[in-house]
């Protein structure tokens, strides 16, 4: 997002977005972790960059598009999880940034279970 003022311009970041959606994301109930995904991590590895994990945006001047990997808490009803999900993002980032968030993607690709760690889901999934 750029801003130009009388005072100068305001730009905020896809970075900021992704880390305002995803600690959004969560604070969710529901939402065991978000999932990184093996591109992601070979993205991480080449760029040097830290990617958020499991969050993709674009960001245009007055727009943002946002796209989630969850994995989810078993014996959840995931459709609720997951508007529950879009809601609080749209809203996170909405009032942090001013930005009006057009979509929020949600893509489950995993579940835990109560003896599992949810990192023992993403090795499983890779």
């Amino acid at each position: 997002m750029t801003e130009e003022l009388q005072t100068g311009v305001i730009r905020i970041s896809d970075d900021v977005v992704a880390t305002i959606a995803g600690l959004a994301a969560l604070e969710t109930p529901g939402i065991a972790a978000m999932s990184g995904g093996i591109s992601e991590g070979l993205a991480k590895r080449l760029s040097g960059k830290n990617v958020q994990k499991g969050v993709t945006v674009e960001v245009g001047q007055l727009e943002a598009a946002i796209d989630l990997r969850i994995i989810v808490h078993y014996g959840i009803p995931i459709q609720e999880v997951c508007r529950q999900l879009q809601l609080n993002v749209r809203e996170a980032v909405s009032n942090m940034t001013g930005l009006q968030v057009v979509e929020v993607n949600v893509k489950v690709e995993g579940v835990v279970f109560k003896e599992e760690e949810p990192e023992e889901v993403v090795m499983r999934l890779k």
